[in-house]
């Protein structure tokens, strides 16, 4: 058995006999001296063969990431290498042992490798070689642990819920699963515990936590897999307030183990400021960049594009970017117009504040005096740009916040050791559906309204807000929550209102609406996204770093060739046939 790992050895060592185990990183045969890189999950040591040893032979043979087992004796290195933990001492090995060897490698296992994504994620039992990988999955390790022993202290149980259930859907798509017995049915696997933690609410468990596996069939991006894990909480007679500070501890434990560092209270915004400022609902707060409302600027204007736009009911904003106007060609601009349209922006008109006045795309059609209060109201100096989108509010918001986080990275104004987390709160009750053309839930529908705006839900939907919340961490929706729906007649006025009748809702979640009627306490809760907090801890901005075996942005898994099909047999008797196959 294994008892040392690689690392445990320093220079107070010297002169110790050790049984080494592990994996052959690299090989330097000098004709008459064999040194070899032993790698194990801790880091690597080096290894000598000399000529006079039985098993020099050996030594000379191996290939790169052939398995083997060393003893020797531990001396001091005459060249040191200050890069490596180890790097004081090596091995004299006295006996090798092959305990198996390796084919030739297809790609550097090293962080420095130049292989593509395909490839390692192909062969991604040699990417976990690696120690970025290897680190990643240690740190989301420590993380839950931290998370766990946090929770338990505070009396929180942790309970695990059904993977397969019934399919509800709202929201992405669910993960069916054919059921062999009641042949023609499908389970669905669960985009999160949500009914359930719920029920356990209900069921008079107070504080329940899950490290919770959840699906959803949804199109993938550099932050989201098909398959993710939560950290799943609810608390029974809590508000908002309590859970937020439940969280925010935790965090703050976690950050301080993990990074050291000491965070600061968590800002907090409603949802309607933070797209008015930010032109999102998930703002990076490391750099101050905001959208400014210049609408009443042009309230009289004669240019027609802007005239048209307010008389729409859109809107005009701009970002004001200070004393970098010479940072912008035209090419540059160019660029930027096509990152805004694609969030459907018509255009990206810019102006630039230099020794000759206002200069750029617009300043032809804008009289003196739109000029001057353009100048004063975004206290405009020599040298600022300024970017400026009209169009619907929901266009602008998107558009501009968009390039918001763009020019940030670009200009280099994001201090990328600093994390700033953010409470969004208020979120809207529903959202309009274009394509269903009707309102939807907005977070899901056992979401609670505020409590002024339970009159609102049949009435005025586009102005009833909600007691659900996120928290954004640089940039990232790090988790969302809400405080539940616990009384019939509220639940009932919400299915109304998104066009769900009775008959629908007790087909879709009469189980779990049934329970309601014995008792269910005031609860809310949230779930926490564990690959995107460690993926900001890890210092990556892929998540696929940090999930041990991960899925492509296709929703395949190039290592075992999943999704695959089946036989004939397998779909029989599942009472399955494949149209178009």
């Amino acid at each position: 058995m294994k008892n040392n790992n690689n690392v445990d050895f320093n220079i107070k060592n010297v002169g110790e006999e050790v049984s080494l185990y592990g994996w052959v990183s690299k090989k330097r045969d000098l004709g008459g001296l064999v040194f070899i890189d032993l790698r194990d999950r801790s880091g690597i040591i080096q290894l000598v063969v000399r000529p006079e040893e039985k098993d020099y032979e050996l030594a000379t043979t191996l290939k790169s990431e052939s398995v083997i087992h060393v003893n020797g004796v531990i001396v001091e290195r005459e060249r040191k290498n200050d890069n490596l933990p180890t790097g004081e001492i090596e091995v004299n090995v006295s006996e090798l042992e092959l305990i198996n060897p390796s084919m030739d490698i297809p790609f550097e296992i090293s962080d420095k490798s130049t292989a593509l994504e395909d490839t390692r994620l192909k062969y991604r039992y040699l990417d976990l070689r690696r120690p970025t990988i290897q680190n990643n999955l240690i740190l989301r390790n420590k993380i839950t642990l931290i998370v766990r022993n946090y929770l338990n202290s505070l009396g929180f149980v942790e309970v695990e819920t059904p993977i397969l259930c019934k399919s509800t859907p709202e929201g992405a798509r669910d993960y069916l699963v054919p059921s062999r017995i009641s042949k023609g049915k499908f389970y669905a696997l669960p985009q999160s515990p949500q009914l359930y933690k719920q029920l356990l609410m209900v069921g008079g468990m107070e504080r329940y936590f899950q490290i919770a596996r959840c699906f959803r069939d949804e199109d993938l991006r550099a932050d989201r897999q098909p398959e993710f894990t939560q950290i799943d909480i609810e608390m029974s007679f809590a508000s908002e307030e309590n859970i937020w500070a439940v969280v925010e501890e935790m965090m703050k434990e976690i950050f301080l183990d993990v990074k050291n560092v000491k965070l600061d209270n968590f800002l907090k915004l409603k949802y309607n400021e933070c797209m008015r400022r930010f032109g999102s609902d998930k703002p990076d707060l490391r750099f101050d960049l905001e959208l400014n409302d210049i609408t009443n600027v042009f309230e009289n204007t004669s240019f027609e594009i802007f005239k048209n736009i307010i008389l729409d009911k859109g809107i005009i904003n701009t970002i004001v970017v200070k004393n970098r106007c010479e940072d912008f060609s035209r090419k540059e601009i160019d660029k930027l117009t096509d990152l805004v349209k694609i969030y459907g922006a018509k255009a990206l008109s810019y102006l630039k504040y230099t020794s000759e006045g206002l200069t750029g795309s617009i300043a032809k059609v804008l009289n003196d005096d739109e000029k001057e209060n353009l100048i004063k109201e975004l206290n405009l100096e020599l040298g600022d740009i300024i970017f400026i989108v009209a169009d619907k509010k929901k266009i602008v918001y998107a558009s501009l916040g968009a390039l918001r986080n763009k020019l940030g990275k670009d200009l280099n104004l994001i201090d990328e050791n600093s994390y700033k987390f953010l409470w969004v709160t208020d979120f809207p009750m529903f959202e309009y559906n274009e394509e269903e053309n009707r309102y939807v839930a907005a977070h899901h529908p056992f979401t609670s309204p505020n409590k002024e705006d339970i009159d609102k839900l049949l009435t005025d939907k586009e102005n009833c807000y909600s007691r659900a919340y996120d928290l954004v961490l640089n940039g990232y929706e790090l988790l969302s929550g809400s405080v539940r729906i616990h009384d019939a007649n509220t639940q009932a006025k919400v299915f109304d209102a998104i066009g769900m009748s009775l008959e629908e809702a007790k087909t879709k979640f009469g189980w779990f609406l049934e329970a309601f009627k014995y008792g269910a306490p005031p609860h809310c809760g949230v779930g926490i996204g564990l690959e995107r907090l460690t993926m900001i801890l890890a210092n990556t901005d892929n998540i696929r770093d940090v999930v041990a075996f991960p899925k492509t942005a296709s929703a395949s898994c190039l290592m075992s060739d999943a999704p695959n099909e089946v036989d004939n047999k397998q779909l029989k008797e599942l009472a399955i046939n494949i149209e178009n196959k």
